[in-house]
């Protein structure tokens, strides 16, 4: 049995499974929402309130590990591990403490990493694809055809950073807006290299203000990831979205069918990064994997 745990900005995910003939067969899943950036600031970096419920998180998923007799793990740290001055020191003091083999990969790795997740899953194969990973602290995006990884970008544009650093709806935007069209010239260039044209992509978004939003569209009152993969959210009902959940309160937001609790606060800046890339692309659709990182990880592992 293998394991894969992502210790990201926001959320904490375990995967227990098995990888066969190439495709993943997941056995045992749980997600914590820690919100390991919250409160980061460059001076002092990740608070020690996060610190705390995130190490307490990842004993837990250490346990789980040793109850299904798993024999090899694969953990990542993310974007809050990596732009934090005491991540690495944080790092080192879970390795110590729970003994899970914790690495803090680069923004390039973890695209790889999550493009490898997103493919396995994708029915049918794209061409072409564009792959977006909205995390807490920070954003993914890879440029895929024919199943190889093209380019890949990583930019400091994740939901739990918007949300604290610009509280107003405006000044979020217009730093979605800014920092997107720096992507939108590097994206171009990357395309003519590989002889594709932006209209010729398949926007595919993986992570968890996608896969929430997947689920609120089918109302799923029990998520369940088998309905959520290759999902199809249209322009149109982002938007709806959009007008629909920015009057509600948080609390509002999280008694929704399909609200993952502690995203309330969150999802409008995640769907404000869909929506802006989405017309920045001129791409009217959003095919949604829940497979990512987490399935990309036991991949790898197999493959060692």
């Amino acid at each position: 049995m293998l394991a894969a745990i992502d210790a990201g900005s926001n959320t904490l995910r375990l995967l227990v499974g098995r990888v066969r003939s190439g495709k993943v067969l997941p056995a045992h899943y749980l997600r914590r929402i820690c919100r390991l950036s919250g409160g980061l600031t460059k001076e002092e970096g990740l608070s020690p309130q996060a610190r705390e419920r995130t190490l307490f998180a990842l004993h837990e998923f250490a346990e789980v590990c040793r109850q299904e007799s798993v024999t090899r793990v694969r953990a990542v740290g993310t974007a809050a591990f990596r732009q934090a001055v005491n991540g690495a020191a944080f790092a080192e003091e879970v390795r110590r403490t729970t003994q899970l083999p914790l690495e803090i990969i680069s923004g390039e790795m973890e695209a790889e990493c999550m493009a490898l997740g997103v493919l396995s899953a994708l029915d049918p194969l794209p061409a072409a694809a564009l792959i977006v990973d909205i995390g807490g602290g920070s954003t993914e995006f890879v440029l895929c055809a024919q199943q190889q990884v093209l380019w890949t970008c990583s930019l400091p544009l994740g939901v739990v950073r918007l949300v604290e650093g610009h509280p107003s709806a405006g000044s979020r935007q217009q730093a979605i807006a800014a920092t997107l069209a720096g992507l939108q010239d590097e994206l171009h260039v990357a395309c003519q290299s590989a002889g594709l044209a932006l209209e010729d992509l398949v926007l595919v978004g993986t992570a968890g203000t996608v896969t929430t939003l997947a689920a609120l569209d089918m109302q799923m009152q029990d998520y369940d990831w088998r309905r959520v993969n290759n999902y199809c959210l249209s322009l149109a009902r982002l938007q709806d979205w959009q007008a629909r959940l920015m009057p509600l309160s948080p609390a509002e937001r999280e008694a929704l069918p399909g609200m993952e609790a502690g995203r309330g606060d969150l999802i409008i800046a995640g769907l404000e990064i869909i929506l802006c890339l989405m017309a920045q692309t001129a791409v009217n659709a959003l095919t949604v994997s829940d497979f990512g990182i987490l399935e990309g990880l036991l991949l790898s592992l197999q493959s060692r």
